[in-house]
């Protein structure tokens, strides 16, 4: 009679290697998650001009079906994971919008003496799309949860966040270079073009996922890898609907969702209308893609600022409310002086540093979830995403509202049409709607600095004999 097989522990080289291409896999999905996002607010207005529409402005309904139909798949997608695992979730939601991309550089083509969709077609594969990607960064943090200690949680989703805003910042430079030419050499594609490049570098990215990302172990540093939940067992709606950390998180996120989205959207066309900065101007692609550079060393330094705080302190989660409170709050103050800017360079700076206070919570943010949520870390991250994407609906949605308004009440005026204004007062009215929704933007980080209060996920949704409920370890 033989003794049963016990599992192969690793050695801490193999655990290291195995870590890093983990890291490594989910790095690389933010960053193709956040290419295809920037595209599209790149290409708005030659999608507006093909759609013969007056105004990028005009698309909103299109930037808000996304974030819509993301909120709303957002929570099944994480369950799923949960249930499933995040692997065959992430490969499957890849594929979907990957495929919704390049279809997106096919709407409004003439074939012949047809056309392919208008902005109905482009409105329902927006909607699409959000619901594809959907459950992404959930079931991240589940693969992350399942593979990584608990000490580096932060500063793996801040790497994760950190990737994504680096490739949100190269688009529109990529965009330019790509698509928008040179003095003397000719664009290498359409904007379609770098619609169906972008689809089939996410297919790629699938399939190389598919044989390379390891699958999940049974125990990580030492501590047992929660079971995914049975198909009897459910999910914990109850004490979801009734924490109120989970709560306070999310519209914490909501608030910094919605005042952050207008830097993956209307901000290129602002800088623009506002500055005079062209498509094709290099150094132009740098400021529009500022907030996402700028945010990306936020995103990389969260982790590192809640392990100092925590050594301080003596706690990790009272370390994460510090650094929530006091980043939201300097972002309030750089909202506030970006109202006043009187050039690009101050205007790009205060907004870059405001997108980098909510960038170095984000890694707190989510490992609050996986404390919180642990066996159910996907559908609890994905309660906060689903409530948080709603604030970038809201964003687009009224943001674009504002500034057609202020372009019908300029025309009403000087009793024109508003597809009559000349450029110069569309230009002004434009930037006067723009400007109103930026003292929202304010008002929303000094009300998400204060949710931090709020926030202390010290036990987990359901007790779970195999992990401690101690604070959580301060290195």
């Amino acid at each position: 009679m033989t003794a049963a097989a016990t599992p192969a522990v690793d050695s801490p080289s193999d655990e290291r290697r195995r870590n890093l291409r983990v890291l490594g896999f989910v790095c690389t999905l933010s960053m193709i998650t956040y290419l295809d996002r920037a595209c599209f607010s790149m290409a708005l207005g030659p999608i507006a001009g093909e759609l013969g529409l007056t105004d990028p402005s005009q698309l909103k309904w299109a930037i808000t079906a996304f974030a819509i139909a993301y909120a709303a798949f957002e929570i099944p997608a994480g369950a799923m994971g949960d249930r499933h695992g995040a692997k065959p979730m992430l490969i499957r939601i890849v594929i979907w919008w990957s495929a919704c991309t390049a279809l997106t550089g096919l709407v409004g083509l003439k074939v012949g003496g047809a056309v392919m969709g208008g902005v109905g077609t482009l409105i329902v594969l927006r909607f699409l799309f959000g619901a594809g990607e959907a459950g992404a960064y959930p079931n991240i943090t589940r693969a992350l949860h399942d593979r990584l200690p608990a000490r580096s949680w932060e500063t793996a989703q801040g790497l994760v966040f950190m990737s994504g805003r680096l490739a949100g910042g190269l688009t529109p430079l990529l965009w330019a270079l790509l698509v928008g030419g040179t003095a003397s050499a000719a664009p290498w594609l359409t904007w379609r073009g770098a619609f169906l490049l972008f689809g089939a570098i996410g297919v790629a990215w699938a399939i190389a996922f598919r044989y390379g990302f390891p699958d999940r172990p049974a125990k990580v540093a030492g501590r047992e890898v929660e079971a995914r939940p049975s198909h009897h067992s459910g999910v914990p709606w109850k004490a979801l609907a009734t924490s109120r950390t989970l709560w306070a998180l999310c519209v914490m996120y909501l608030l910094v969702n919605y005042a952050w989205a207008f830097n993956l959207s209307y901000l290129p066309t602002y800088v623009e209308q506002r500055f005079g900065i062209g498509a094709d101007d290099r150094i132009g692609a740098i400021y529009k893609g500022a907030p996402l550079w700028v945010g990306a060393l936020g995103c990389l330094l969260g982790g590192p600022a809640v392990n100092g705080l925590a050594r301080l302190l003596g706690d990790r989660r009272r370390a994460r409310r510090a650094l929530g409170v006091s980043a939201l709050s300097l972002g309030a103050a750089c909202w506030w002086g970006a109202l006043g800017a009187k050039d690009v360079h101050s205007y790009c700076i205060l907004t870059a540093l405001a997108a980098f206070t909510i960038d170095l919570t984000l890694g707190a943010c989510w490992a609050s979830c996986q404390d919180l949520g642990r066996g159910h870390a996907a559908t609890t991250a994905a309660c906060m995403n689903t409530v948080g994407t709603l604030g970038n609906a809201l964003a687009g949605w009224l943001t674009g509202t504002l500034v057609e308004g202020s372009i019908a009440a300029r025309a009403a005026s000087l009793q024109v049409a508003p597809a009559g204004l000349a450029e110069a007062e569309k230009r002004v009215a434009a930037i006067a709607g723009y400007e109103s929704a930026f003292v929202t933007y304010v008002a929303a980080f000094v009300i998400a600095a204060s949710c931090w209060l709020l926030i202390d996920p010290s036990r987990p949704l359901v007790p779970d004999d195999r992990e401690s409920d101690s604070p959580a370890p301060i290195a």
